[in-house]
C-alpha cells in the first residue's frame, strides 16, 4: 500500500468536533499504526534529507507527535511552539487573526541560534495562520526557515497561499 493511502485510511472524521460545523481529523488511529506511523516520520526525513536542518519546531499539540521523532532522525534539536502562558522562560511571541478572535503563540527566546536552519512540522496546514506566525517566530529568533512538513493539508481552505515562499511538503491533500 502506498503512504498516501495508507495515512488516509488511518485518519478518521469526527463531525462536530470540537464545535459545531467542524469535521475534526483524528490522527490517533494512525499513531497506533506503528507503520503507518514510521512512514510519516521517514517520508519528511526523505523529504528534507538529513543534515538540512538544524532545528525542528513543532507546533501545539500534535505537532509534537510528528516533531520529536522527526528531530530524533535528522540529528537535530526539538524547539516546541506553544500556546501564551505555557513556556517556563524569557519567549517571543506572535498573534494571528482566527476567523472569530486571534490567538497567541510563543517559543523560548533563545531556543535558536543564529542561522540556524529550521524546518517546521504539523499535523495540519488549514488557514495557514498558525504556520505563519510560527515562520515569523522563527525568523525573528535568528533562524532560517527551511519548509514546513504536514500530514495533512486542507487546501479548500488556502492556507498554503498565505505562507509567500515558504517550501510547504504536505504529505497528504485534500
Amino acid at each position: 500500500m502506498d503512504l498516501e493511502r495508507l495515512i488516509l485510511d488511518r485518519i478518521r472524521d469526527i463531525p462536530e468536533y470540537p464545535k459545531p460545523g467542524v469535521m475534526f481529523k483524528d490522527i490517533t488511529p494512525l499513531l497506533a499504526d506503528h507503520v503507518a506511523f514510521a512512514g510519516v516520520v521517514d517520508a519528511v526525513v526523505n523529504h528534507y534529507g538529513r543534515g538540512t536542518v538544524d532545528k525542528i519546531v513543532g507546533i501545539e499539540a500534535r505537532g509534537f507527535i510528528l516533531a520529536a521523532p522527526v528531530a530524533y532522525h535528522f540529528g537535530a534539536g526539538f524547539v516546541p511552539v506553544r500556546k501564551k502562558g505555557k513556556l517556563p522562560s524569557r519567549t517571543l511571541e506572535e498573534t494571528y487573526d482566527l476567523e472569530y478572535g486571534s490567538e497567541t503563540i510563543q517559543m523560548h527566546a533563545d531556543a535558536l541560534g543564529p542561522g540556524e536552519r529550521v524546518l517546521i512540522v504539523d499535523d495540519v496546514l488549514a488557514t495557514g495562520g498558525t504556520a505563519g506566525a510560527t515562520a515569523e517566530l522563527v525568523r525573528r529568533g535568528g533562524g532560517e526557515v527551511v519548509g514546513l512538513s504536514v500530514l495533512m493539508e486542507l487546501s479548500f481552505l488556502h492556507g498554503r497561499e498565505k505562507l509567500g515562499n515558504t517550501d510547504v511538503h504536505a504529505l497528504v491533500t485534500v
